[in-house]
């Protein structure tokens, strides 16, 4: 009786399925990834003399356009526009970001065309709100 040997296959591997799959993975999660889109809120500020000071770490701010439109600064560094410009609104969102009793600027950077009454609805949201501390950003008058 005469045995066959079966031959010996070498073993291959099909590269095809695994970059089919790897294009897969990567379609899915480009597709999938939410793209945070930080803007900034263009804003002419006035001009006034007077000390440069020092940035504190932890401040409020808030952001008012030339059409007196609310962004309000998160603790991302992104101003996020609010979803009215209420009294109401701007209160509420000022004190999720304001602890009672606690010594935290609040800074206003408005427009040097923002309407008058937008920034007085800031500042009585402020004092509703209990800052103690206001003020406004102001560029630097250029040298002469």
């Amino acid at each position: 009786m005469k045995f066959h040997r079966k031959r010996r296959v070498t073993p291959e591997i099909s590269m095809t399925s695994m970059v089919d799959v790897v294009l897969l993975l990567l379609f899915f999660f480009m597709v999938s990834t939410t793209f945070n889109k930080q803007t900034q809120v263009k804003v002419k500020l006035p001009e006034a003399d007077g000390e440069k000071t020092e940035a504190e770490l932890e401040t409020i701010r808030l952001t008012i356009d030339a059409n007196g439109v609310y962004y309000l600064e998160d603790g991302d560094g992104i101003s996020h526009e609010l979803l009215n410009q209420k009294v109401e609104t701007l209160v509420q969102a000022l004190r999720k970001r304001h602890t009672p009793g606690a010594a935290v600027p609040f800074v206003i950077n408005a427009d040097g065309k923002t309407p008058h009454q937008a920034v007085i609805t800031a500042l009585e949201a402020a004092n509703a709100v209990g800052f103690n501390q206001i003020s406004f950003a102001t560029e630097a008058k250029p040298a002469e």
